[in-house]
């Protein structure tokens, strides 16, 4: 299915502005293939991770915005097949499989869903109920896919979903649809937002202007799944905002300013429209002065960046090394001066950390005054260069893909046990977090304080219930 950055980031960071998951219905009855004239009847879903194991999940309202894979997918459905669609996203209300009505359904499944995903599948497919299952986790483990599903959409679905709807209406689906590599992005249908509650969440206007990333990070899902950056025309994307009637955006690219000439010409663009936006780059938009003044001026009030780690042979393994050659300090304090708010991105448990590396981080980001701090334990997502060293040198403690959510322990750390890597990660967050932080954070900042203060209250409850909501029934092997 189509994928959006809520995905790579909502896993190591998870993206990150994060969170976001809900659900909109719409259905009435229809037909399947070979069963005449009506509706088909389309539910389109997204299943819960570890994240959400409770009911609506530790993010609150504050703290969530609009998805759009699932508001995409329904957009593609062709014009010359009479449907019905529903969203259901399992981030806010349960899935009752039984009560599932639908001719055809699709999930879009990133990693840490993915065993929810097959379960889902199992339960409709067993009703009879057709399912096609794409997203990051099958597009990084087809085959794996494949086994669990009727279909399977690997990469982008802009052409292959609607593909797929055709065929089925035939009578003619097939096990498997592939990415075209010859894939564009422009002249495409805006996002049916209409299917979705935006009372449920804090920014309900959210969009796309770029796909994938010009980096090859190890730990990365991206390069792994995805291929070379597409672009939307910056017209389709100015087009998008100005129906949506959007005055708070959140671009869900995963690096916005990848194509450099690409997101100047995009902020330029924006600046007409007095819209303030958050979204996702790396450290290099602090050496562009252009750049970062265009930014500003188009209305950005918030940055994610993936700082990934403070020990400089860290991000030279993880293949980062544009972040070895930056000053942390000057990259915050060139952005905080066009009044930016960061949210800065953290991974621990890469080879060259050490029980060190935690008290460091946490120093760095205090000294910085980083608005929004995030850690992520280091996760060897299928597929990625991290998995494969890893696998191969048989430092797997589980491939139980639940427990691939950035939270949990899933290998053998080099210089530290998995317990003490959890446990000091789950101290970092609550260092970071305790009022006084939180005060000396945002009082030497005092940048975007109107939105920074309650999201470092909202970040404050998750890190101090980490274990609640990621328990998961997950113990460490004994002596890991």
């Amino acid at each position: 299915m189509v994928e959006t950055p809520g995905e790579r980031k909502a896993m190591l960071v998870s993206s990150n502005f994060e969170s976001s998951n809900l659900v909109a219905l719409a259905g009435a009855s229809t037909v399947g293939p070979g069963r005449g004239a009506g509706k088909l009847k389309i539910a389109l879903i997204s299943p819960r991770g570890p994240l959400y194991r409770h009911r609506g999940g530790i993010w609150k309202k504050t703290m969530r915005y609009a998805p759009l894979t699932l508001t995409t997918l329904a957009s593609l459905v062709p014009a010359e097949i009479p449907a019905e669609i529903s969203i259901l996203d399992e981030g806010m209300d349960e899935i009752d499989v039984d009560r599932i009505d639908a001719d055809l359904v699709g999930i879009s499944a990133i990693t840490g869903a993915a065993p929810r995903s097959y379960e889902i599948s199992a339960g409709l497919r067993k009703r009879g109920i057709p399912v096609a299952i794409g997203g990051v986790h099958p597009t990084l483990v087809p085959e794996e896919a494949m086994r669990r599903a009727d279909s399977v959409v690997v990469g982008y679905a802009e052409e292959s979903w609607p593909q797929l709807l055709r065929d089925f209406v035939a009578g003619q689906m097939r096990k498997r649809y592939d990415q075209s590599p010859a894939l564009k992005l422009a002249n495409l249908p805006f996002p049916q937002r209409q299917l979705f509650d935006s009372r449920l969440v804090n920014v309900a206007d959210t969009i796309e202007a770029t796909r994938g990333c010009i980096y090859q990070c190890d730990f990365c899902v991206v390069p792994a799944a995805w291929g070379k950056p597409l672009q939307k025309p910056v017209a389709d994307v100015i087009a998008d905002l100005k129906q949506m009637g959007a005055r708070r955006v959140i671009f869900l690219d995963l690096n916005l300013i990848a194509d450099v000439l690409y997101a100047k010409e995009l902020f330029t663009a924006l600046i007409p429209l007095k819209i303030k936006w958050g979204g996702l780059a790396t450290t290099t938009i602090a050496w562009d002065d252009e750049l970062l003044d265009l930014a500003a001026r188009s209305g950005c009030r918030g940055l994610l960046i993936g700082f990934e780690s403070v020990n400089q042979a860290a991000l030279l393994e993880a293949k980062k090394a544009f972040n070895m050659r930056t000053s942390y300090h000057d990259v915050v304090k060139r952005i905080h001066a066009r009044g930016i708010a960061i949210m800065g991105c953290f991974v621990f448990g890469f080879d060259h950390d050490t029980l060190d590396s935690f008290d460091e981080t946490v120093s760095l980001v205090m000294e910085t005054r980083i608005d929004l701090p995030r850690y992520a334990i280091a996760t060897p997502f299928p597929a990625t260069g991290f998995y494969k060293r890893l696998k191969a040198a048989g430092r797997l403690i589980t491939e139980d893909w639940s427990l691939y959510d950035g939270q949990h322990v899933v290998f053998h750390p080099k210089n530290m046990t998995a317990d003490q890597l959890l446990k000091n990660t789950n101290q970092a967050w609550r260092n970071t977090y305790s009022y006084s932080a939180i005060w000396k954070r945002l009082s030497g900042s005092r940048t975007q304080l109107p939105i920074a203060i309650p999201a470092n209250y909202g970040y404050r409850f998750y890190a101090h219930h980490l274990e609640s909501f990621y328990t998961c029934d997950w113990q460490l092997a004994p002596g890991a």
